[in-house]
């Protein structure tokens, strides 16, 4: 996998709006530099950050940037039934680990409960894979994700779908 621009995706957080209380949750697999980022980022706004590692080896690199009670690491199995954990709920969710075509569907569902009402989902995939983008969408919406859009000119070698999670539906 490609290394995500470390300027590009300071850019992207500008989305972010500075509010107080602040939760982001962000699956990874690689580019420990975007953990660094997304920790720098959150540390200096003040909110809570979780970073699931997805992949047992990347939990033991990204392990030293959790050095504060607002930055967590945890290994995290996709496979597990719930992603519930002890009952936190997030604003944002960023998704740079690789999510494989079987596991996409009980990804997004497994998602939703452990978003606040209108809380958002970004999505990192590689570049022009319109199949993955499709399906992506598709699932998006079977599971209430509202408002989808992608950003397909901002990274070299990433596309970012952004999806919001629709306020009083689906649960």
């Amino acid at each position: 996998m490609e290394i995500i621009e470390k300027e590009k995706l300071e850019q992207l957080l500008q989305i972010i709006p500075d509010h107080p209380m602040t939760s982001i949750a962000h699956f990874a697999n690689y580019s420990l530099e975007t953990c660094r980022v997304l920790s720098h980022f959150c540390r200096e706004k003040g909110y809570e950050y979780q970073i699931n590692c997805t992949d047992a080896s990347f939990y033991e690199e990204a392990l030293p940037i959790a050095t504060d009670k607002e930055i967590k690491c945890v290994t995290f199995a996709l496979e597990r039934p719930r992603y519930m954990i002890q009952g936190k709920i997030y604003d944002f969710i960023f998704v740079t680990a690789t999510i494989e075509a079987s596991q996409r569907e009980h990804f997004i569902k497994s998602c939703h409960p452990i978003m606040k009402n209108g809380g958002n989902i970004l999505i990192f995939f590689e570049k022009k894979s319109k199949e993955e983008r499709y399906e992506w969408l598709r699932l998006l919406e079977a599971y209430n994700y509202v408002a989808s859009n992608t950003i397909d000119d901002m990274f070299t070698h990433y596309d970012v779908l952004i999806s919001k999670k629709m306020h009083g539906w689906g649960g």
